[in-house]
């Protein structure tokens, strides 16, 4: 049973979340061949300000490239 644990920043919609899960299942079920039942994927959005990269969180990210 795969289990696929995706870790991203709030702000996208549920379709498109729900595209990226349904996208996700099917690249393992194709280069693995797990049954589809069998494989497990979630989601764990966390806010801008829980993430940075280069010293530089999210936040502060976006609204300068804004």
């Amino acid at each position: 049973m795969p289990l696929i644990q995706v870790n991203m920043l709030e702000g996208r919609t549920a379709a498109q979340k729900k595209a990226m899960l349904n996208a996700i299942t099917n690249a393992v079920h194709e280069s693995i061949g797990a049954p589809i039942n069998s494989i497990r994927v979630w989601i764990h959005e966390f806010p801008d300000t829980d993430f940075m990269a280069g010293g530089v969180l999210a936040r502060e990210r976006e609204a300068t490239s804004s």
